[in-house]
C-alpha cells in the first residue's frame, strides 16, 4: 500500500511495504519503466504540522539497451530515499524543490509520484552489457563482440585540425 490517510499519520509513525506496478498509471510516456514491480519499504511519520518524512528504499529490475551493441541489458535499480511531503499552504513547500507538495485538501499521501521521480533519479542513462563492449561497426553494422568486419576503419575528418596540432605538438 502506497496510500495513506493524514489523519492516521498524525497519531503514530506507520511502516511502508507495497509495490509499484510498471503498469500503474503514475508513469509517464517515455519513463524508463521497471521490468516488474518496484518494492518499497520504509517508514511514514509526522514532521511537523502539516509536513511528513518517508525514509525508506526502493529496487526494482530495468532491461534496457546497451549503447554501443543494442543488446539487452538487465539492470538492477536500488535507492534509499529521504522524502519531506508538505501541505500545499505551507510557505517552504512552493520554493523547496525538493519538498513534495500534498494537494489542498487531501486526506490522503500517495507516495506514488514522488516514487516514480526517485526511480527516474536512480535508474541508469546509458547501460553497457560489459565495460569493454566494442558495439556496432558503423559502417555495416556487425557486432563486433561477436564477429569482425572487413570495413576500413575512417576516422572523422573533422578532427584532423586537431590531429595536425598534436603531431606538431610532439616534435
Amino acid at each position: 500500500m502506497l496510500s495513506f490517510d493524514l489523519r492516521s499519520l498524525e497519531s503514530q509513525p506507520v511502516q511502508v511495504s507495497g509495490e509499484l506496478a510498471p503498469d500503474d498509471p503514475v508513469w509517464l510516456e517515455g519513463d524508463p519503466r521497471p521490468a516488474g514491480p518496484i518494492t518499497v519499504t520504509g517508514r511514514l511519520s509526522q514532521a511537523g504540522p502539516g509536513k511528513f518524512y518517508f525514509h525508506g528504499e526502493l529496487a526494482g529490475d530495468l532491461n534496457a539497451e546497451c549503447r554501443r551493441c543494442l543488446t539487452d541489458v538487465a539492470e538492477k535499480v536500488e535507492g534509499e530515499m529521504h522524502l519531506i511531503f508538505a501541505e500545499a499552504d505551507d510557505p517552504d513547500a512552493a520554493d523547496d524543490p525538493d519538498m513534495y507538495q500534498i494537494e489542498d485538501r487531501s486526506a490522503e499521501l500517495d507516495l506514488r509520484p514522488a516514487l516514480r521521480e526517485q526511480w527516474l533519479l536512480l535508474a541508469p542513462a546509458f547501460s553497457l552489457c560489459s565495460e569493454d563492449c566494442k558495439g556496432l561497426c558503423p559502417t555495416c553494422g556487425a557486432d563486433r563482440n561477436v564477429s569482425s568486419c572487413d570495413c576500413a576503419t575512417h576516422t572523422d575528418s573533422r578532427w584532423d585540425a586537431l590531429r595536425g596540432a598534436k603531431s606538431g605538438h610532439q616534435k
